[in-house]
């Protein structure tokens, strides 16, 4: 088997690369990425340790892509991730990437009948009705209330039911838009596709910033003693998001890859569908908890501001409704939240490179 990666020296690319040498016998992979993300470089000796190979090319260029002709499977690991981006009105990259470079993906696969693995976002899911929601607030985390007026919605999450008019950030945008349209080119050209909404993916080799990777740079900043801040939302830092393991999504992608069958086109399996993918309630932490959790993990205690005004973009809470996969294939979240900052110390406090970043 050949599988393309783009974004491959990215946090979940890198991981999945490695992951996919370890669980496929003669499988070649490829890993297509620009280095534009922080950190990126420091993947590749991992890579490359694990037979991985690297190619330096971007998404916005086919012919880029091209390079990777004969592979069985794409998996589009390429994004600019962080939910600010373009706010500033910088949005090339942002469109360029996550959009265009999406539509070259599928006509790569177009042209190759190449089965694609799409990573989307819980982003996608429109800003307004979950700011209007009925939520529960208790003392250290807000929580869905038991009944809903919006459809998609209960205690358990957003469920792919979720109403999806209204606005949901350029970057959720630039998503949902690229998913509209490999859905129409999977179903016009007969490739098989399938499109995950994952949730907030932790894990080691994650080089996170407050707009995106919270996990790591919430506990960096206990390991280094930086000042933090609770934003938006009254500034207590009751709001929530689920966490799912990078291990734990590599393993979903993995066990796709791993049941072709699944792919047919009757869609009974995971042919041009769309599931959420998350850690689901189980496994999600207030950044007041995330805060406790941070501080047992690292034996440090920082000073945390509050500021109320709430960020663009920003929502109280999100958690994934994975009823519809769970349904579909016996894949569970197995990584707790304590597991996930457990690892992601022992990546920094063992991994120099990962020190120099974060410091």
């Amino acid at each position: 088997m050949k599988v393309l990666i783009t974004g491959g020296a990215g946090f979940v690319g890198a991981n999945l690369a490695i992951a996919l040498k370890e669980s496929f016998e003669n499988c070649e992979v490829l890993a297509l990425d620009n280095l534009y993300r922080k950190g990126s470089g420091l993947n590749l000796p991992r890579l490359k340790r694990h037979g991985v190979k690297f190619i330096r090319g971007d998404v916005r260029n086919p012919k880029d892509i091209e390079t990777a002709a004969g592979a069985d499977f794409l998996v589009e690991c390429s994004a600019e991730p962080s939910v600010l981006a373009g706010k500033d009105g910088g949005t090339d990259y942002l469109v360029g990437t996550n959009l265009y470079g999406a539509v070259n993906c599928a006509e790569f696969c177009r042209r190759h009948g190449t089965s694609m693995i799409f990573l989307s976002t819980s982003r996608v899911y429109p800003i307004a009705p979950l700011l209007k929601c009925a939520i529960r607030k208790g003392r250290r985390r807000f929580d869905f209330a038991e009944k809903q007026n919006v459809q998609g919605l209960s205690p358990e999450g957003v469920s792919e039911n979720f109403p999806m008019q209204g606005a949901r950030s350029l970057y959720g945008a630039t998503k949902y838009a690229a998913e509209t349209v490999l859905l129409d080119y999977a179903d016009a050209f007969g490739f098989k596709l399938v499109i995950d909404r994952f949730g907030v993916i932790a894990g080691p080799w994650q080089f996170g910033k407050a707009d995106q990777g919270i996990a790591p740079f919430w506990l960096a900043a206990h390991i280094f003693g930086k000042k933090l801040n609770y934003i938006g939302f009254d500034g207590k830092g009751r709001q929530v998001r689920d966490f799912l393991h990078i291990d734990d999504a590599a393993r979903l992608i993995i066990m796709q890859m791993r049941n072709p069958a699944k792919f047919a086109a009757s869609g009974n399996g995971f042919d041009g569908r769309i599931f959420n993918a998350g850690g689901g309630r189980g496994n999600s932490a207030s950044l007041l908890e995330l805060t406790d959790l941070c501080r047992e993990v690292s034996g440090r205690k920082v000073e945390i501001g509050s500021v109320s005004e709430t960020r663009y973009a920003d929502i109280p809470i999100y958690i994934s409704d994975s009823s519809r996969l769970q349904s579909t294939c016996a894949w569970r979240p197995k990584k707790s939240v304590l597991r996930i900052l457990q690892d992601i110390h022992g990546w920094i406090s063992g991994t120099p490179e990962a020190k120099a970043v974060f410091k």
